[in-house]
Protein backbone atom coordinates (compact mmCIF):
# COMPACT_ATOMS: atom_id res chain seq x y z
CA UNK A 1 0.00 0.00 0.00
CA UNK A 2 2.87 2.37 0.70
CA UNK A 3 4.05 2.11 -2.92
CA UNK A 4 0.52 2.68 -4.22
CA UNK A 5 0.12 5.84 -2.11
CA UNK A 6 3.46 7.09 -3.37
CA UNK A 7 2.24 6.63 -6.91
CA UNK A 8 -0.95 8.60 -6.27
CA UNK A 9 1.02 11.47 -4.76
CA UNK A 10 3.61 11.61 -7.52
CA UNK A 11 3.57 9.42 -10.57
CA UNK A 12 0.82 6.81 -10.73
CA UNK A 13 1.72 5.61 -14.21
CA UNK A 14 5.24 4.69 -13.05
CA UNK A 15 4.38 3.15 -9.72
CA UNK A 16 1.56 0.94 -11.00
CA UNK A 17 4.05 -1.06 -13.03
CA UNK A 18 6.12 -1.62 -9.91
CA UNK A 19 3.33 -3.49 -8.14
CA UNK A 20 3.63 -6.20 -10.78
CA UNK A 21 6.40 -8.55 -9.65
CA UNK A 22 9.19 -7.99 -12.20
CA UNK A 23 10.59 -11.41 -11.49
CA UNK A 24 7.31 -12.88 -12.73
CA UNK A 25 7.14 -10.62 -15.77
CA UNK A 26 10.65 -11.45 -16.96
CA UNK A 27 10.18 -15.15 -16.20
CA UNK A 28 8.24 -15.24 -19.49
CA UNK A 29 11.07 -13.63 -21.48
CA UNK A 30 11.55 -10.08 -22.67
CA UNK A 31 9.11 -10.31 -25.63
CA UNK A 32 6.20 -11.50 -23.50
CA UNK A 33 7.13 -9.03 -20.76
CA UNK A 34 7.00 -6.13 -23.20
CA UNK A 35 3.65 -7.13 -24.69
CA UNK A 36 2.01 -7.72 -21.31
CA UNK A 37 3.36 -4.50 -19.82
CA UNK A 38 2.16 -2.46 -22.81
CA UNK A 39 -1.40 -3.81 -22.50
CA UNK A 40 -1.36 -3.60 -18.70
CA UNK A 41 -0.13 0.01 -18.51
CA UNK A 42 -1.91 1.40 -21.58
CA UNK A 43 -5.21 2.55 -20.00
CA UNK A 44 -3.39 4.26 -17.11
CA UNK A 45 -1.26 6.17 -19.63
CA UNK A 46 -4.43 7.20 -21.48
CA UNK A 47 -6.03 8.53 -18.29
CA UNK A 48 -2.88 10.57 -17.61
CA UNK A 49 -3.02 12.09 -21.11
CA UNK A 50 -6.62 13.20 -20.57
CA UNK A 51 -5.83 14.53 -17.09
CA UNK A 52 -2.93 16.73 -18.16
CA UNK A 53 -4.83 18.08 -21.19
CA UNK A 54 -7.46 19.84 -19.07
CA UNK A 55 -7.50 23.05 -17.04
CA UNK A 56 -6.25 25.48 -19.67
CA UNK A 57 -9.11 27.99 -19.31
CA UNK A 58 -11.77 29.23 -16.89
CA UNK A 59 -13.29 31.94 -19.10
CA UNK A 60 -13.44 32.96 -22.75
CA UNK A 61 -12.95 36.62 -21.82
CA UNK A 62 -9.25 37.29 -22.45
CA UNK A 63 -7.41 39.64 -20.12
CA UNK A 64 -6.46 43.14 -21.28
CA UNK A 65 -2.87 44.26 -21.70
CA UNK A 66 -1.07 43.69 -18.39
CA UNK A 67 -3.93 41.78 -16.76
CA UNK A 68 -2.79 38.59 -15.08
CA UNK A 69 -3.96 35.58 -13.11
CA UNK A 70 -2.00 33.01 -11.09
CA UNK A 71 -3.77 29.74 -10.28
CA UNK A 72 -3.28 26.58 -8.30
CA UNK A 73 -5.10 23.92 -10.32
CA UNK A 74 -5.97 20.36 -9.33
CA UNK A 75 -7.46 17.63 -11.53
CA UNK A 76 -9.08 14.31 -10.69
CA UNK A 77 -9.58 11.97 -13.64
CA UNK A 78 -12.08 9.29 -12.75
CA UNK A 79 -12.01 5.71 -14.03
CA UNK A 80 -14.38 4.09 -11.50
CA UNK A 81 -16.97 3.13 -14.13
CA UNK A 82 -14.55 2.55 -17.02
CA UNK A 83 -14.90 -1.22 -17.10
CA UNK A 84 -13.55 -1.37 -20.66
CA UNK A 85 -10.31 0.23 -19.42
CA UNK A 86 -9.93 -1.99 -16.36
CA UNK A 87 -9.33 -5.22 -18.28
CA UNK A 88 -7.86 -6.48 -21.52
CA UNK A 89 -8.11 -9.74 -23.41
CA UNK A 90 -4.98 -11.84 -23.00
CA UNK A 91 -4.77 -14.46 -25.73
CA UNK A 92 -1.96 -17.00 -25.17
CA UNK A 93 -1.64 -17.49 -28.92
CA UNK A 94 -0.09 -14.01 -29.08
CA UNK A 95 2.56 -14.85 -26.47
CA UNK A 96 5.72 -16.89 -26.84
CA UNK A 97 5.72 -18.62 -23.44
CA UNK A 98 2.90 -17.30 -21.24
CA UNK A 99 -0.30 -19.37 -20.74
CA UNK A 100 -3.08 -19.88 -18.19
CA UNK A 101 -2.90 -22.65 -15.60
CA UNK A 102 -6.65 -23.26 -15.87
CA UNK A 103 -7.92 -23.92 -19.41
CA UNK A 104 -4.60 -23.19 -21.13
CA UNK A 105 -4.78 -21.78 -24.63
CA UNK A 106 -8.10 -20.00 -24.02
CA UNK A 107 -8.16 -16.19 -24.13
CA UNK A 108 -9.65 -14.37 -21.14
CA UNK A 109 -9.95 -10.95 -19.53
CA UNK A 110 -7.17 -9.93 -17.13
CA UNK A 111 -6.58 -6.76 -15.13
CA UNK A 112 -4.98 -3.59 -16.42
CA UNK A 113 -3.21 -1.15 -14.08
CA UNK A 114 -6.64 0.43 -13.46
CA UNK A 115 -8.46 -2.81 -12.71
CA UNK A 116 -9.26 -5.27 -9.95
CA UNK A 117 -9.13 -8.81 -11.36
CA UNK A 118 -7.25 -11.07 -8.97
CA UNK A 119 -6.26 -14.71 -8.79
CA UNK A 120 -5.47 -15.19 -12.49
CA UNK A 121 -2.72 -17.79 -12.44
CA UNK A 122 -0.39 -18.31 -15.39
CA UNK A 123 2.65 -20.45 -16.12
CA UNK A 124 5.79 -20.41 -18.23
CA UNK A 125 7.44 -23.58 -19.53
CA UNK A 126 10.75 -23.93 -21.27
CA UNK A 127 13.58 -26.39 -21.81
CA UNK A 128 16.76 -25.77 -19.87
CA UNK A 129 19.84 -28.02 -19.82
CA UNK A 130 18.99 -31.21 -17.93
CA UNK A 131 15.44 -30.35 -16.86
CA UNK A 132 12.09 -28.75 -17.68
CA UNK A 133 11.79 -25.47 -15.82
CA UNK A 134 8.23 -24.35 -15.03
CA UNK A 135 7.26 -21.13 -13.28
CA UNK A 136 3.76 -20.33 -12.02
CA UNK A 137 2.56 -16.97 -10.72
CA UNK A 138 -0.50 -14.70 -10.44
CA UNK A 139 -0.95 -11.83 -12.85
CA UNK A 140 -1.05 -8.44 -11.09
CA UNK A 141 -4.25 -6.61 -10.26
CA UNK A 142 -4.48 -2.80 -10.49
CA UNK A 143 -5.24 0.43 -8.66
CA UNK A 144 -8.94 -0.37 -8.21
CA UNK A 145 -7.87 -3.34 -6.12
CA UNK A 146 -6.31 -0.83 -3.73
CA UNK A 147 -9.50 1.27 -3.60
CA UNK A 148 -8.08 3.93 -5.96
CA UNK A 149 -10.45 4.99 -8.74
CA UNK A 150 -8.95 8.23 -10.00
CA UNK A 151 -5.76 9.68 -11.45
CA UNK A 152 -4.72 12.98 -9.79
CA UNK A 153 -2.65 15.87 -11.11
CA UNK A 154 -1.86 19.39 -9.91
CA UNK A 155 0.21 22.34 -11.07
CA UNK A 156 0.66 26.11 -10.92
CA UNK A 157 -0.68 28.06 -13.90
CA UNK A 158 -0.27 31.71 -14.89
CA UNK A 159 -1.77 33.83 -17.67
CA UNK A 160 -0.98 37.35 -18.88
CA UNK A 161 -2.98 39.52 -21.26
CA UNK A 162 -1.35 41.00 -24.35
CA UNK A 163 -2.93 43.23 -27.00
CA UNK A 164 -5.99 42.64 -29.20
CA UNK A 165 -7.57 39.87 -27.14
CA UNK A 166 -4.50 37.65 -26.94
CA UNK A 167 -3.45 35.97 -23.71
CA UNK A 168 -0.42 33.75 -23.07
CA UNK A 169 -0.40 30.97 -20.49
CA UNK A 170 2.14 28.77 -18.74
CA UNK A 171 1.88 25.91 -16.28
CA UNK A 172 4.58 24.50 -14.06
CA UNK A 173 5.17 21.85 -11.43
CA UNK A 174 8.68 21.93 -9.99
CA UNK A 175 10.27 18.51 -9.79
CA UNK A 176 8.89 16.87 -6.66
CA UNK A 177 10.64 13.87 -5.11
CA UNK A 178 9.23 11.40 -2.64
CA UNK A 179 11.42 8.46 -1.63
CA UNK A 180 12.61 7.04 -4.98
CA UNK A 181 10.02 8.65 -7.28
CA UNK A 182 9.93 12.13 -8.81
CA UNK A 183 7.78 14.06 -11.27
CA UNK A 184 7.82 17.50 -12.90
CA UNK A 185 5.66 19.35 -15.43
CA UNK A 186 5.82 22.32 -17.78
CA UNK A 187 3.38 23.66 -20.36
CA UNK A 188 2.56 26.64 -22.56
CA UNK A 189 -0.72 27.91 -23.98
CA UNK A 190 -2.31 30.67 -26.04
CA UNK A 191 -5.83 32.11 -25.91
CA UNK A 192 -7.40 34.53 -28.37
CA UNK A 193 -10.70 36.30 -27.71
CA UNK A 194 -12.44 36.90 -31.05
CA UNK A 195 -15.08 39.17 -29.53
CA UNK A 196 -12.37 41.73 -28.75
CA UNK A 197 -12.17 42.39 -32.48
CA UNK A 198 -15.81 43.52 -32.67
CA UNK A 199 -16.98 47.10 -32.27
CA UNK A 200 -19.75 45.90 -29.96
CA UNK A 201 -17.31 44.07 -27.67
CA UNK A 202 -18.11 46.22 -24.63
CA UNK A 203 -21.83 45.45 -24.69
CA UNK A 204 -21.82 41.79 -25.72
CA UNK A 205 -23.06 39.48 -22.91
CA UNK A 206 -20.69 36.65 -23.91
CA UNK A 207 -17.11 36.15 -25.07
CA UNK A 208 -15.87 33.59 -27.59
CA UNK A 209 -12.26 32.36 -27.63
CA UNK A 210 -9.93 29.75 -29.03
CA UNK A 211 -7.45 28.10 -26.64
CA UNK A 212 -4.41 25.97 -27.50
CA UNK A 213 -2.21 24.31 -24.88
CA UNK A 214 0.77 21.96 -24.72
CA UNK A 215 1.82 20.06 -21.57
CA UNK A 216 4.91 17.92 -21.01
CA UNK A 217 5.40 15.79 -17.92
CA UNK A 218 8.48 13.79 -16.97
CA UNK A 219 8.76 11.30 -14.15
CA UNK A 220 11.11 8.61 -12.93
CA UNK A 221 11.07 5.83 -10.37
CA UNK A 222 14.20 4.04 -9.14
CA UNK A 223 13.24 0.65 -7.70
CA UNK A 224 16.70 -0.92 -7.47
CA UNK A 225 16.49 -0.99 -3.67
CA UNK A 226 13.05 -2.63 -3.75
CA UNK A 227 14.71 -5.93 -4.72
CA UNK A 228 11.93 -6.83 -7.13
CA UNK A 229 14.44 -8.54 -9.39
CA UNK A 230 18.18 -9.17 -9.46
CA UNK A 231 20.08 -6.49 -11.36
CA UNK A 232 21.42 -2.95 -11.20
CA UNK A 233 20.23 0.62 -11.84
CA UNK A 234 16.63 -0.55 -12.27
CA UNK A 235 14.34 2.37 -12.99
CA UNK A 236 11.48 3.69 -15.05
CA UNK A 237 11.58 6.96 -16.99
CA UNK A 238 8.23 8.29 -18.19
CA UNK A 239 7.34 11.12 -20.54
CA UNK A 240 3.88 12.41 -21.43
CA UNK A 241 3.21 15.09 -24.04
CA UNK A 242 -0.30 16.42 -24.76
CA UNK A 243 -1.88 19.01 -27.08
CA UNK A 244 -5.36 20.45 -26.67
CA UNK A 245 -7.37 22.66 -29.05
CA UNK A 246 -10.56 24.30 -27.76
CA UNK A 247 -13.42 26.62 -28.72
CA UNK A 248 -14.72 28.37 -25.59
CA UNK A 249 -17.70 30.58 -24.74
CA UNK A 250 -18.44 32.30 -21.41
CA UNK A 251 -20.69 34.92 -19.84
CA UNK A 252 -19.32 38.34 -18.86
CA UNK A 253 -20.90 39.13 -15.50
CA UNK A 254 -19.24 40.99 -12.59
CA UNK A 255 -19.16 38.25 -9.93
CA UNK A 256 -20.18 34.77 -11.08
CA UNK A 257 -19.79 33.48 -14.63
CA UNK A 258 -20.36 30.29 -16.55
CA UNK A 259 -18.25 28.85 -19.32
CA UNK A 260 -18.18 25.90 -21.65
CA UNK A 261 -16.06 24.56 -24.43
CA UNK A 262 -15.57 21.85 -27.02
CA UNK A 263 -12.08 20.62 -27.72
CA UNK A 264 -9.84 17.98 -29.19
CA UNK A 265 -6.91 16.43 -27.34
CA UNK A 266 -4.04 14.33 -28.59
CA UNK A 267 -1.09 12.97 -26.66
CA UNK A 268 1.52 10.29 -26.27
CA UNK A 269 2.96 8.52 -23.24
CA UNK A 270 6.35 6.77 -23.27
CA UNK A 271 7.81 4.65 -20.47
CA UNK A 272 11.38 3.32 -20.67
CA UNK A 273 12.33 0.31 -18.55
CA UNK A 274 16.03 0.84 -17.85
CA UNK A 275 18.80 -1.03 -16.05
CA UNK A 276 19.74 -4.71 -15.93
CA UNK A 277 17.36 -7.55 -15.03
CA UNK A 278 17.91 -11.25 -14.33
CA UNK A 279 14.94 -13.57 -13.77
CA UNK A 280 15.26 -16.01 -10.86
CA UNK A 281 12.61 -18.46 -12.07
CA UNK A 282 11.33 -19.89 -15.33
CA UNK A 283 13.26 -20.90 -18.45
CA UNK A 284 15.15 -17.60 -18.80
CA UNK A 285 17.18 -17.64 -15.58
CA UNK A 286 20.41 -17.59 -17.58
CA UNK A 287 19.40 -14.39 -19.38
CA UNK A 288 20.32 -10.85 -18.33
CA UNK A 289 18.39 -8.03 -19.96
CA UNK A 290 19.83 -4.52 -20.28
CA UNK A 291 17.40 -1.63 -20.91
CA UNK A 292 14.95 -4.33 -22.03
CA UNK A 293 12.13 -2.32 -23.63
CA UNK A 294 10.06 0.84 -23.94
CA UNK A 295 6.30 1.05 -24.09
CA UNK A 296 4.22 3.82 -25.61
CA UNK A 297 0.56 4.75 -25.83
CA UNK A 298 -1.28 7.37 -27.86
CA UNK A 299 -4.68 8.85 -27.07
CA UNK A 300 -6.88 11.39 -28.80
CA UNK A 301 -10.51 12.39 -28.75
CA UNK A 302 -13.16 15.08 -28.41
CA UNK A 303 -13.89 16.57 -24.99
CA UNK A 304 -16.61 18.88 -23.70
CA UNK A 305 -16.32 21.21 -20.70
CA UNK A 306 -18.83 23.04 -18.51
CA UNK A 307 -17.79 25.19 -15.57
CA UNK A 308 -18.32 28.20 -13.36
CA UNK A 309 -16.09 30.91 -11.93
CA UNK A 310 -16.59 33.10 -8.87
CA UNK A 311 -14.75 36.41 -8.80
CA UNK A 312 -14.35 38.33 -5.53
CA UNK A 313 -11.96 41.13 -6.35
CA UNK A 314 -8.40 39.86 -6.39
CA UNK A 315 -9.48 36.34 -5.37
CA UNK A 316 -11.26 33.86 -7.68
CA UNK A 317 -12.43 30.23 -7.62
CA UNK A 318 -13.39 28.04 -10.55
CA UNK A 319 -14.56 24.48 -11.11
CA UNK A 320 -15.39 22.58 -14.26
CA UNK A 321 -16.16 19.08 -15.47
CA UNK A 322 -14.63 17.65 -18.63
CA UNK A 323 -16.43 14.86 -20.47
CA UNK A 324 -14.47 12.60 -22.81
CA UNK A 325 -12.99 9.11 -22.96
CA UNK A 326 -11.99 9.81 -19.36
CA UNK A 327 -13.96 12.39 -17.33
CA UNK A 328 -12.02 14.93 -15.29
CA UNK A 329 -13.04 17.28 -12.48
CA UNK A 330 -10.91 20.44 -12.32
CA UNK A 331 -10.81 22.88 -9.40
CA UNK A 332 -8.73 26.05 -9.28
CA UNK A 333 -7.92 28.79 -6.77
CA UNK A 334 -6.86 31.98 -8.53
CA UNK A 335 -5.38 35.37 -7.75
CA UNK A 336 -5.46 38.01 -10.43
CA UNK A 337 -5.99 41.52 -11.71
CA UNK A 338 -7.55 42.66 -14.94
Amino acid sequence: MKNILTGILLCSFSMAIAQADFNNIFAAGVEDAEQFTNDYMGPLSESAIYSFSTGWYNTADAKPLGGFEISLVGNMTNFKNKEDKKAFLLDPINYQELDFVNNPGEARQVSTALGDIQGIRVFVDGDVPGDLDRAEFDLPSGLSGEGINFFPSAYIQASVGLIKGTEIKARFLPKVTYEDASVGLIGFGLQHDFTKLLLADKILPVAISAVIGYTRLTGDYDFTDANLLEGENQRLEAKIGTWTFNAVVSTRLPVINFYGGVGYITGKSEIDVLGTYSATSGPFTTETYTNPFSISRKANGVVGTVGTKLKLGFFRLHADYNVGEFNTLTIGMNFGMR
